[in-house]
């Protein structure tokens, strides 16, 4: 009873830490956004694109595949405390190792390489954001499943971090300013976790200590890693280089942050469903490891068409008052990009959620080599052509061929008609919110008070039609509520 207990608890309380979490880290950017691109311009936070594409770089090889892989090596080990402890402490040194030899090369790269002032400025300040990564040891509180730890850290950081940004960012010469304060408290955050650690894991015995054994294991997470990083930086780099617009980057990185941030709603039960994967997985209960795959499609298809549908709809209304004037094109960007959400979805539930954790990560490595390289012929084509529309139409042509690769990978172990035919219901009902949403559109003008408008009315179309269906998933949260609200 106490294990069934324990398990019960520890999936309900980890996914709603983590949706919490996700909530707050989709609320930030909608507090703080608004007022960046109007105090930095569409430059400054072009700048600031561009320069973090290069660090990006740095930081993948800095990071290896210690995240995935500590995660899952730490949910095998969550009933050995001594093995965790020896896994654990050769896995970060591994990673100190492999960021201090990055930092080497990144700093020989940012003084010997030319860069314009304010470029290098940037990317000096930025060499933070590489010590952030060997300090980042979220991986095992992701494997021990002890996500309240991770999220009540953040929650403070988050909120350190809007006051900051308003009290200390005021005008367009305080980039440098803005990016010196976040990326240090990326650090602190990270740093404020070990005080938890001795609760987990015990002292090293230096000697007993083979961080290189682990090494060949995480190469094999690093190569996924690389493609997606270089695919995902390499959008803006290009659109730099090629247009030469910081301004164009500008307009690409506000509506990619609004749907990389509003994907992490999509993507937080497979943070919270890796580790227990994982744990099913080592115990060779592969029905259950089905039924969690197959749950977490069904998730992905609820709130991603859900999400990418609202977005769509409203992006003509919310875009010009949120961003404010100079980012035109931002509302289109938007609507391409939201597609990005079921699509990545998928691949995350595939990728992350079922290959890594039956530890076939050469099948992820294909599958994203492929979508990077589709994703450089893409943009060589597009951004020339149209711009930022080109960029991030690449982005969506390359997610694409990534899902339908990993798709074809498992279509022996999996149904691909049970995945898909999960989706009818969420997509009938997402496109009659979109319908609804396009003919508050027209007749709405842009205002804060007439987006909040169409977000309630499309969330309530949405889930009215689910309940009309009988969608099993949207009934069981509704029993579940009302038997929280009989208790109290």
């Amino acid at each position: 009873m106490k294990n069934k207990t324990q398990k019960n608890k520890s999936i309900k309380l980890n996914y709603i830490y983590n949706v919490s979490y996700q909530i707050l880290t989709l609320i930030t950017p909608l507090i703080t956004a608004p007022y960046l691109s109007r105090v930095l311009k569409a430059d400054g936070i072009g700048a600031y694109s561009y320069t973090y594409s290069l660090v990006s770089y740095f930081i993948m090889f800095a990071a290896l595949g210690t995240v995935n892989y500590g995660n899952r090596e730490i949910a095998y080990l969550q009933k050995d405390r001594a093995k965790r402890t020896k896994t654990f402490w050769e896995i970060e040194l591994l990673s100190v190792i492999s960021v201090i030899v990055c930092l080497c090369a990144y700093m020989v790269f940012t003084l010997a390489f030319p860069h314009s002032p304010l470029k290098k400025h940037l990317l000096l300040i930025e060499a933070v954001y590489l010590i952030s990564v060997a300090s980042d040891i979220s991986w095992l509180f992701q494997g021990l499943e002890e996500f309240g730890k991770i999220v009540g850290r953040n929650v403070i950081f988050k909120i350190i971090n809007i006051a900051f940004i308003f009290i200390a960012v005021r005008s367009e010469s305080d980039l440098l300013i803005y990016v010196a304060g976040v990326c240090l408290l990326e650090l602190f955050a990270n740093i404020s976790i070990w005080f938890y650690l001795p609760q987990y894991v015990d002292r090293p015995n230096l000697k007993e200590l083979k961080p290189f054994s682990h090494l060949r294991a995480t190469l094999t997470l690093f190569v996924p890693t690389i493609a997606t990083t270089i695919y995902t930086a390499l959008d803006k780099t290009m659109l730099n280089n090629i247009t030469g617009s910081m301004t164009e980057n500008g307009y690409y990185e506000q509506a990619n942050k609004i749907s990389k941030m509003v994907l992490m709603l999509v993507t937080s039960l497979g943070t919270v469903m890796l580790p227990r994967i994982g744990r099913a997985f080592s115990e060779n209960k592969k029905d259950e490891v089905k039924a969690l795959l197959y749950k977490s499609f069904q998730f992905v298809w609820f709130i991603g068409l859900a999400l990418c549908f609202g977005l769509i709809g409203i992006a003509r209304n919310f875009s010009p008052w949120f961003f404010g004037p100079g980012y035109e094109k931002v509302p289109y960007l938007i609507m391409i990009m939201a597609t990005l959400l079921p699509i990545i979805g998928l691949s995350n539930v595939i990728g992350i959620q079922y290959l890594v954790t039956t530890k076939r990560e050469s099948l992820l490595t294909r599958s994203v080599c492929i979508g990077a390289a589709a994703n450089f012929v893409m943009n060589m084509i597009l951004i020339h052509q149209l711009y930022s529309y080109g960029a991030a139409i690449a982005s969506v042509i390359s997610e694409v061929i990534i899902t339908a690769v990993q798709l074809y990978f498992i279509r022996n172990e999996l149904s691909i008609p049970k995945i898909f035919s999960l989706s009818w219901k969420y997509l009938i009902s997402a496109v009659c919110m979109l319908i609804v949403l396009f003919l508050m559109d027209v007749r709405l003008s842009v205002s804060f008070m007439h987006t909040m408008i169409m977000i309630v009315t499309g969330f309530i179309v949405y889930m009215v039609l689910l309940v009309l269906m009988r969608d099993e998933m949207v009934l069981e949260g509704i029993r579940l509520i009302k038997s929280r609200i009989k208790r109290h």
